[in-house]
């Protein structure tokens, strides 16, 4: 096992979750949706702590893993996620009610995040989160920066994408996707913008003041 391997393990196994995330994590291993892994989860949430985050946008449902994080840092906050499996959202519904969170703060739309997101309003949201086809990513982030307000956070998940986006030897069309968002994210004036390599890569976008 090479250093970053072993640091990777120990972000993972320094974090502590909740039994309920823990409950949702198990299942999402069962139904073979890649959730983020728990540095990961605990880097979000810490996000939407620091951000005082009061309404937030997810574009990936998953069974609520990373909805529960997210909530778990911002305790006032309403969370929108948007993905195409109704049965995944179901589950994702009863993870959130086991948790305590109320049924008012939670809304779930079933649909193509492509088709929903340009309803959404623009400048309206604390965070949004990319965690979704890793082949339409560039999309969704031209969409979460739209959506987000000055000051807030985009942040997307697998952003080095199963390492092989420090491969330049890798070029199937995923992975130069994320390059390529990478490549524009570090030239743009827009954003404060940071990497960090836990779980699969996590990018943090903050918008910077209009």
């Amino acid at each position: 096992m090479s250093i970053n391997e072993t640091n990777w393990r120990y972000a993972d196994d320094f974090v502590t979750e909740s039994e309920h995330i823990a409950a949702a994590r198990s299942q999402s291993v069962e139904l073979g949706i890649d959730a983020v892994s728990p540095a990961v989860g605990a880097q979000i949430a810490v996000v939407a702590a620091a951000t005082d985050a009061t309404s937030i946008i997810e574009i990936g449902t998953g069974v609520g893993v990373s909805g529960l994080w997210m909530l778990t840092g911002a305790v006032r906050a309403h969370l929108t996620s948007i993905d195409i499996e109704a049965e995944h959202q179901l589950e994702a519904r009863k993870r959130f009610t086991e948790a305590g969170i109320a049924a008012n703060r939670i809304r779930l739309i079933t649909g193509r995040a492509l088709d929903v997101l340009p309803r959404m309003n623009e400048r309206s949201y604390d965070i949004v989160l990319v965690d979704a086809d890793a082949g339409k990513v560039i999309e969704y982030v031209e969409h979460g920066l739209r959506l987000v307000r000055a000051g807030g956070t985009v942040l997307v998940t697998h952003a080095l994408w199963k390492g092989r986006v420090a491969d330049p030897v890798q070029r199937d069309d995923t992975t130069v996707g994320y390059r390529t968002l990478l490549k524009e994210i570090a030239g743009s004036d827009a954003v404060i913008s940071a990497l960090s390599p836990v779980g699969d890569g996590l990018l943090q976008l903050t918008k910077r003041g209009d």
